[in-house]
């Protein structure tokens, strides 16, 4: 196992589809992924710990006319997601191997239309709460990379992550357009997700679970 992640990580940066910037270098890619990158000016959608870029490489055929960059900061998911995008020449796929809390390092001021957030770790201890993705944090920090009115995706499987982020979009400034159901898969929102389904979707919802599904505007 550690020699296949050791191989991953040497193919990784000899992938055109991969931007690698952990640790908050200077990423020459902020605020010109579109000439820089993409070579268009097409909208920007983030897939945050995007894991194997289940949504990135599944959205990106529905979506030819928009940019799709998946980021983690584990480096042997994101070679799945880099040889599907590679395999199906989706050229409107990247993968950025960084940390969630430095998206400023790489995006200006409305650079990003659109955020998805897809069964993150729910973070379930109380020491923990600012680490979760839907957290007061992050979201201030969505905002300042996001355009007005730019759409945010959140989808889990842990109920007490979903309630918490009810409650915390209750008061948060700007939330416009939410709209969410305890149990997607008997939703008209379904529609919404062209049947993507990630691997812990499959994982979780085999066991039992009802996946948990919101989309909101941040004005």
């Amino acid at each position: 196992m550690a020699r296949q992640k050791k191989i991953r990580f040497e193919e990784n940066t000899s992938r055109y589809n991969i931007v690698d910037f952990p640790y908050g270098e200077i990423n020459p890619t902020k605020g010109n992924w579109g000439k820089l990158h993409f070579k268009n000016e097409n909208d920007i959608v983030l897939e945050l710990a995007c894991g194997r870029g289940e949504y990135s490489t599944g959205l990106a055929p529905y979506f030819p006319n928009k940019n799709f960059i998946g980021i983690d900061i584990k480096g042997s998911r994101i070679w799945f997601g880099s040889t599907v995008a590679i395999n199906n020449q989706l050229e409107n796929v990247a993968f950025l191997r960084t940390k969630i809390d430095l998206l400023k390092e790489h995006f200006t001021r409305n650079e990003v239309a659109e955020i998805w957030i897809t069964f993150p770790d729910p973070r379930p201890r109380d020491r923990d709460i600012k680490r979760r993705l839907t957290s007061p944090n992050f979201l201030n920090l969505y905002k300042q990379v996001l355009k007005p009115g730019g759409w945010i995706f959140f989808k889990t499987d842990n109920g007490p992550l979903f309630e918490y982020t009810l409650e915390v979009l209750e008061d948060f400034p700007g939330v416009n357009d939410l709209e969410h159901t305890f149990d997607l898969y008997n939703s008209p929102l379904l529609a919404e997700h062209f049947e993507i389904k990630t691997k812990y979707e499959l994982k979780f919802h085999a066991a039992g679970n009802d996946i948990k599904y919101m989309k909101f505007r941040l004005l």
